[in-house]
């Protein structure tokens, strides 16, 4: 696997007006997509995304285009062939995964594989894959 890759990482926030605020803002780095409950971030080339967590939710996720998304998580983000190759290896291993290998966002912005599994650890990880890399950080 290369190292080119961009990293993602999705991080629990108590307040999305001061994250944006902070990491915009503060930091420079651009917004990409964005909801209610998350942003996305380009951290200095790295796709960062911060999920609204409150005191009222009943779980550490958050909907993202129908799914039930766990926070915290990270991966990477990986091209559409790798991406394709690691599915059908996991799919072959009989992984039980958390959110199976679709495309989300399908037909707009930010449109991306995405597959979500648990580590022996209960870390939740995410590996996706853009068929434009221009959408990683696309805005709506």
């Amino acid at each position: 696997m290369s190292s080119s890759h961009p990293f993602h990482l999705a991080f629990p926030v108590r307040d999305l007006d001061l994250t944006r605020a902070f990491y915009a803002g503060l930091l420079g780095c651009s917004i990409g997509r964005e909801s209610e409950r998350w942003i996305d971030f380009n951290f200095f080339g790295h796709q960062i995304t911060a999920h609204l967590l409150d005191s009222e939710s009943e779980s550490e996720r958050n909907a993202v285009d129908g799914d039930a998304v766990p926070v915290p998580h990270f991966g990477a983000i990986l091209d559409m062939e790798s991406w394709r190759e690691l599915a059908d290896r996991l799919q072959r291993a009989g992984v039980n995964f958390e959110i199976g290998p679709r495309v989300r966002f399908r037909g707009q912005v930010g449109e991306q594989a995405t597959m979500f599994l648990f580590d022996p650890s209960g870390h939740a990880l995410e590996f996706k894959a853009f068929a434009d890399q221009r959408q990683i950080f696309a805005a709506e």
